[in-house]
């Protein structure tokens, strides 16, 4: 969108150009300046809210914004200084052979934006731009928004390939076999080796997978950890 208000931009000048050296020959700097004048509403009306467009007049650069809409995104206002990065860019020399920047990240005290900038000339010399920042704000939540909910449609997937998989199961005594099986691999102990305070947060570990509610589990746990049924019940309560 940014490179088609350009074009407007470039189209718009080359017609005023030409009636202006039609007339005068000549152009001053305040003459190009003011032209562009009716091009900020235009670009912010165009663009929308989420849109700040500045004409800057690089002449008064304590107060170089003549024009600006939608300034609340950076609170300025008509009369406000040239930015620190729009000095850098003025005072770049690409822009002698350059029309413009267009899609660069730049920043204020509390938001990121897309921008775009315009150079205004008169005879090779850089006497203005145009600025235009879109807020980045809303396209950010939304992609926060969107990352959220992906994270969330990962796990119904996950959760939905647990299901699928308790459902290969013939039986719940191979399910539970292989739920205690695991839970005692991943303690990188054996049994025979485990200490009791091992044991017992083992025992608690499985207790809040919800294994324990299972019909059969207090038995094949205690097959498993070679302890009692009582002895896994007295764990529980520890």
């Amino acid at each position: 969108m940014h490179k088609i208000l350009i074009i407007l931009i470039l189209f718009f000048q080359n017609m005023t150009k030409h009636c202006f050296n039609e007339r005068t020959k000549t152009m001053t700097d305040q003459e190009i300046i003011n032209l562009y004048l009716p091009i900020v509403p235009f670009i912010a009306n165009l663009l929308g809210p989420s849109c700040e467009v500045l004409l800057h007049d690089l002449s008064k650069p304590e107060h170089s914004v003549v024009a600006i809409a939608n300034g609340y995104h950076s609170n300025r206002k008509i009369g406000s200084p040239i930015t620190d990065i729009a000095i850098q860019i003025s005072n770049d020399p690409k822009y002698k052979d350059l029309d413009f920047l267009s899609n660069y990240t730049a920043k204020s005290k509390d938001k990121n934006f897309l921008s775009s900038t315009y150079f205004l000339k008169n005879e090779g010399r850089l006497i203005g731009m145009i600025c235009i920042n879109r807020d980045l704000s809303i396209i950010q939540k939304m992609k926060s928004d969107f990352d959220l909910l992906m994270h969330d449609f990962s796990l119904f997937h996950q959760d939905q390939e647990f299901h699928e998989n308790l459902n290969s199961y013939n039986n719940v005594n191979d399910l539970l076999h292989d739920l205690v099986q695991t839970a005692i691999r991943n303690a990188c102990v054996p049994p025979s080796r485990m200490s009791m305070q091992e044991k017992i947060d083992l025992v608690h570990q499985l207790n809040e997978q919800g294994i324990l509610s299972m019909k059969g589990a207090v038995s094949e746990i205690a097959r498993q950890l070679n302890i009692s049924e009582p002895t896994v019940y007295r764990y529980i309560k520890k």
